[in-house]
């Protein structure tokens, strides 16, 4: 709640921004006032969501402390809600978490006005600027980081400066608990060696739960974060969350991508010239299009692959090419069709596997050649 939408977007946005590096994949609003036409749905519930212990309710407010860890990182509700308007607390008194914004006319008022305050029983919540929430957080706080920031208003510290202090603080708050999970990631990888270009890239290993709790023992946040507490609850919970999920996703396709690219160099690195020998005029052709399909791949998406792969795929293609009858040549040197089709990250039929049966449309093709030669 705050006094206007320039003071509620820039706490939400700074809320939101909290867990860089990872990115906010939930819903949220800079501000809403009592004039959206959601607002009567948002403020006439009688109750929120069942809030279970240590869990913030789903699809609702979830304000944090500036101090806790838990801003950092467990950032599970679906609206970042803030309102402009000035009416009684007591409308959203159900609610899990409410943040309370007064008027900041300095800079360095902040730290007098902004309080967090945990509440038993949100009924008592008075308007008073501050933070309010039933949450109980899996780790213990952290009073280092506190009285740095205290002892930064004691000696007038600039603002920017506490808050780069506070970002770095969270960074590597962050990177501490998001390490585990890279590393365990990267173990679903499969080894390089079981790529063959002749078949499909190998698949990624799925994500195990329990597999990844069990490496924590020997591989988890402890080993970089001075903070204790229930580590192994916390990544529960994350892993329950739309924030888990969106950057689960992405490094999914990241890797998915890396294996088409090492693929993708591993059929540079193979005598086609030598491969096409033992194969008919169709099965020929059928490679030539699987060829050109893993290059429009490639350029679609980007595909991370050495410099100067691209070049030699397409001088292999050119190449055998040329190897067929002039007619053919003239057929397959035409530019393909444009795929209407959105990018994709999920793995496909292998491009190349020789032992595949050719395509109608490559049957099609050298048909027509032979019906013209003869």
């Amino acid at each position: 709640m705050a006094p206007s939408p320039a003071e509620s977007s820039d706490t939400v946005l700074a809320l939101v921004s909290c867990i860089s590096p990872l990115r906010y994949c939930s819903d949220f609003r800079p501000y809403f006032t009592i004039h959206d036409s959601e607002f009567k749905e948002y403020t006439t519930r009688t109750q929120a969501p069942e809030v279970r212990s240590h869990v913030p309710a789903q699809h609702w407010v979830s304000v944090y402390g500036p101090c806790s860890v838990r801003a950092a990182i467990l950032s599970e509700s679906r609206a970042e809600l803030s309102d402009r308007t000035s009416y009684s607390s007591q409308t959203l008194q159900h609610w899990p978490h409410i943040i309370r914004i007064g008027d900041m006319k300095q800079a360095g008022e902040m730290a007098k006005q902004m309080k967090v305050k945990k509440l038993k029983n949100l009924k008592t919540l008075d308007s008073k600027p501050g933070v309010y929430s039933a949450y109980k957080p899996f780790l213990n706080r952290d009073d280092e980081i506190i009285k740095q920031l205290q002892k930064g208003v004691q000696q007038k510290r600039p603002s920017a400066a506490q808050n780069a202090i506070l970002r770095r603080y969270f960074l590597e708050l962050t990177q501490s608990f998001i390490i585990p999970l890279e590393r365990y990631v990267a173990s679903l990888m499969p080894l390089q060696k079981s790529i063959s270009p002749w078949k499909s890239p190998p698949q990624l290993r799925p994500f195990i739960q329990e597999e990844f709790m069990k490496s924590l023992e020997k591989a988890g946040p402890q080993l970089t974060s001075r903070l204790k507490g229930d580590w192994i609850g916390l990544y529960r919970q994350f892993l329950k969350c739309p924030n888990f999920d969106g950057w689960f996703r992405n490094r999914r396709k990241e890797m998915t991508q890396k294996l088409e690219a090492l693929h993708l160099e591993a059929l540079c690195d193979e005598d086609l010239q030598l491969r096409i020998q033992k194969h008919t005029e169709v099965e020929i052709v059928d490679l030539v299009l699987k060829l050109k399909d893993k290059l429009t791949q490639a350029e679609r998406e980007q595909l991370p692959v050495r410099p100067g792969t691209v070049a030699k795929l397409q001088s292999h293609i050119e190449s055998v090419i040329l190897s067929l009858p002039e007619d053919l040549q003239g057929i397959l040197h035409k530019p393909p069709t444009p795929d209407p089709r959105p990018p994709t990250s999920d793995p496909r039929p292998c491009p190349m596997g020789m032992e595949d049966p050719p395509t109608e449309d490559t049957q099609q093709t050298a048909c027509s050649h032979r019906d013209r030669a003869q």
